[in-house]
């Protein structure tokens, strides 16, 4: 059985919720990624901040990224996958809500990201083919 902790990327890290997009942005240059998991003063999963969010719901209207922090655009309950779930039910609960990344969790710590571009480099050709056609499809 592969895993979730087999595909993802190792090691992500978090943004405070009390950081700035300032920050977030810095830090997604730096680890060269698109996307942040936030996390709270409780060490809990709060969101997760993309590169997008930051231009459309921030610098496009008109707001300071060193002002606004990343806590504020965190929305909604986020999904995440336990370490040791199967590839399948990953694929299944990212397909199900249209989500293009997910964080990895054990022991209720963020030990990962799973990515479009972590699927592409473990799955089937037809696994990649159902995701992209599920995920992208007209909501």
């Amino acid at each position: 059985m592969t895993t979730a902790r087999d595909i993802m990327h190792a090691g992500a890290k978090c943004i405070n919720e009390d950081d700035s997009l300032y920050t977030a942005a810095q830090m997604m240059r730096d680890l060269e990624v698109g996307s942040l998991p936030i996390c709270g003063r409780d060490n809990r999963l709060h969101g997760i901040i993309t590169d997008r969010d930051i231009v459309l719901r921030c610098c496009a209207e008109g707001r300071d990224p060193a002002e606004v922090k990343a806590g504020e655009l965190a929305q909604g309950k986020p999904y995440w996958v336990d370490a040791g779930s199967d590839v399948s039910k990953v694929l299944s609960m990212m397909e199900q809500h249209q989500i293009r990344r997910v964080p990895v969790i054990a022991e209720h710590q963020l030990v990962g990201m799973i990515s479009e571009a972590d699927l592409a480099r473990h799955l089937t050709d037809e696994q990649l083919a159902h995701f992209v056609e599920s995920v992208y499809a007209a909501r």
